[in-house]
């Protein structure tokens, strides 16, 4: 698992610079997260390669998917409280910190194009699909609400986007190619398949969004996010693979769906070397990452809609473009904004977590009912 991570970070150390200012040298401008541009005075770094600010979406699209998606959430919550594995419980905040880490590292794609680890399939694999949308929804809610990566308007259908069709898009293939390839080799190419499968459906429901919103025509919206996503999702096979071949080598039985209650003490030598993994990466990592802009935000440059994403959205973030107030070093602000970013998603995904344990026990300790006869 060491061999694989340092492989790992440093394909990305390599392949990363420096980012926020970026746009800033060639256009005087830069492309908030929460939309539109800002000036070369506001260092906000751009990381929006799905993530749809307020704006792009009328209230029609914004209210169905917001729907969709708190019933999405609500029934993955109702299951994974039920069929989700007591030893993997603790996992889920690990998995959404380092997701929430990952996706701050942005790598270069083709064509002045940059692209970013969504996760989605990866946490699925890994945990199951109903912890995968709590993982999800925890790392999209956080980003929207304090780093303002993604519109508060827009969380409904970057929800329904990345926490749900992916994770349930990823997980289904994955499954269905597995009963075809089998051993190690075998799992590792449904990974790969599936997480490039996730990334690009999930680009097609958000042009599908875009277009019923009257943002995009449907014809120039599903090329450019269809084309910009399946090479993105190249960048998010080979990332995932690494990863699931690290956790297949060292802990093979998080792979399986068999609770292993005599693993707890290889539980929290796992939780530990997870923590310091994404301490590591948001540490050496996170201040760089491509300059080059991402999915979404080439595909509103190149077909003239970015200018609708509003500026000046009515519930202000904190954390606004993962910088904080008061430092001036944009490498130490980011590190320090993803150290709380990290914290606040595995605090929140724990937290969905926790309250499933008690449901757990009542439920096992519960009577049953007598056969009537």
């Amino acid at each position: 698992m060491g061999i694989a991570t340092l492989c790992l970070l440093r394909y990305i150390s390599n392949a990363v610079t420096f980012r926020s200012s970026h746009l800033t040298k060639v256009t005087g401008q830069s492309f908030a997260p929460s939309g539109g541009f800002t000036d070369g005075s506001n260092q906000a770094i751009t990381r929006n390669s799905m993530h749809i600010p307020d704006g792009f979406l009328d209230v029609k699209t914004a209210v169905a998917t917001g729907l969709f998606s708190a019933t999405g959430l609500g029934a993955a919550l109702r299951h994974a409280g039920r069929h989700l594995q007591s030893r993997k419980i603790p996992l889920i905040g690990l998995t959404a910190a380092f997701i929430f880490v990952a996706q701050m590292l942005n790598f270069p794609v083709a064509s002045g194009t940059s692209g970013h680890l969504l996760g989605s399939t990866f946490a699925a694999v890994l945990l199951g699909p109903s912890a995968a949308i709590i993982v999800m929804s925890s790392v999209l809610i956080v980003q929207s609400f304090i780093f303002a990566d993604g519109g508060i308007l827009a969380l409904g259908a970057n929800i329904f986007n990345m926490a749900i069709v992916a994770p349930l898009v990823g997980y289904g293939t994955y499954k269905a190619l597995r009963l075809l390839l089998q051993g190690s080799q075998g799992q590792l190419v449904a990974v790969g398949f599936a997480s490039w499968l996730s990334t690009v459906v999930a680009a097609v429901f958000c042009a599908g969004e875009l277009a019923w919103s009257g943002t995009a025509a449907w014809k120039a919206a599903f090329p450019a996010m269809a084309g910009v996503h399946m090479l993105t999702g190249l960048g998010e096979a080979a990332i995932t693979m690494l990863v699931i071949a690290a956790i297949g080598r060292t802990r093979p039985e998080l792979m399986n769906d068999i609770d292993d209650s005599t693993a707890s003490s290889r539980d929290s030598a796992t939780f530990v070397y997870g923590a310091l993994i994404v301490i590591g990466l948001f540490l050496l990592v996170a201040p760089h990452a491509s300059p080059l802009p991402d999915g979404l935000e080439k595909v509103a440059a190149s077909l003239g809609f970015e200018q609708k994403a509003v500026s000046d959205p009515a519930i202000s973030s904190p954390l606004k473009g993962y910088q904080i107030p008061g430092i001036q070093s944009a490498s130490t602000a980011t590190i320090a904004a993803g150290a709380v970013g990290a914290i606040a998603v595995f605090a929140l995904s724990f937290l969905f977590a926790r309250v499933l344990i008690p449901r757990r026990k009542k439920d096992a300790h519960s009577p049953t009912p007598p056969i009537q006869s």
